[in-house]
């Protein structure tokens, strides 16, 4: 269940046609098998770059229930376009309090204590820290602190932003297999361990030491990231993800506190709606 933070309105998590099909039968897995190759995942990324699969938006924002008011869509030549649109000015404000830490973007999220072995269980998923960034040495660092995963659809808006003013290192890519981060993939797989990722240390002037990871999805899931070893400023876009449901990971210290209501959803394997800039916590 998704819960809409100061509102009484909940909504079940959509799982498509194709995603059952895909998942939950012999063929489909077969097909998935094949999709989900490398070279596969290219033609189609290409495809959707292409101005004739702008004919395929319309129905997009219909089934998607995309408001288009809030974005900048008159320049859109392909259906990427559309995906990776821009937000108008105003549309998303920034928390610019110096001890508030905010969503890096728009999703579903979820938080999780990170205990030294800790195995986490997301919609039957099992994971480590270290397997995200397969670096056990930083993962540790991070023990007594959240995990927070920021789940994104395809009506979600696909840019992410820095949560602090600081510095940051060169970004880490690791390979893997592109599945969707819809949670009926997560009966079959773990995409948490499959997916291509990318991440970064980020040295914040507030919040410390955070590592923020970009988790790739089927078919395309391309991560794009503007920077490499930078400064940046609280707000400012990081980056964002093509074609593909994805997912941003944010490992914190316990020197942050995560916001009641959203620890409550996620003990109830509930996620929490919220927006790019919103207070999702604060420092201690």
């Amino acid at each position: 269940m998704i819960i809409y933070r100061n509102s009484d309105e909940k909504k079940e998590v959509v799982v498509s046609k194709n995603q059952k099909f895909l998942y939950n039968t012999f063929f489909g897995r077969l097909i998935l098998k094949l999709i989900t190759r490398r070279f596969i995942s290219k033609m189609i990324g290409a495809f959707l770059k292409t101005r004739i699969s702008k004919k395929r938006i319309p129905k997009f924002i219909e089934e998607a229930n995309i408001d288009v008011n809030d974005y900048e869509i008159d320049n859109v030549k392909s259906y990427n376009d559309f995906f990776i649109r821009k937000i108008k000015p105003g549309k998303r404000i920034i928390d610019e309090k110096p001890k508030d830490l905010i969503a890096p973007c728009d999703s579903k999220l979820q938080a999780f204590k990170i205990e030294e072995n800790s195995v986490f269980k997301i919609k039957d998923s099992y994971y480590k820290t270290s397997d995200l960034i397969k670096n056990e040495e930083l993962a540790n660092e991070f023990i007594g602190g959240y995990a927070l995963i920021f789940r994104l659809t395809v009506d979600d808006y696909h840019r992410y932003s820095y949560i602090d003013s600081g510095s940051k290192g060169k970004n880490i890519k690791i390979k893997g297999t592109l599945h969707t981060v819809n949670p009926i993939a997560l009966e079959k797989y773990n995409f948490y361990k499959t997916n291509s990722r990318e991440y970064t240390t980020l040295n914040c002037d507030n919040l410390g030491k955070v590592v923020m990871i970009e988790v790739g999805a089927i078919v395309v899931g391309k991560i794009v990231n503007h920077h490499q070893e930078y400064e940046f400023k609280r707000g400012e876009e990081k980056g964002y993800f093509e074609f593909g449901g994805s997912t941003i990971v944010l490992l914190v210290k316990d020197n942050i506190k995560i916001d009641d209501d959203i620890l409550l959803n996620t003990k109830n394997n509930d996620e929490t709606r919220v927006h790019l800039g919103e207070k999702i916590g604060e420092i201690l």
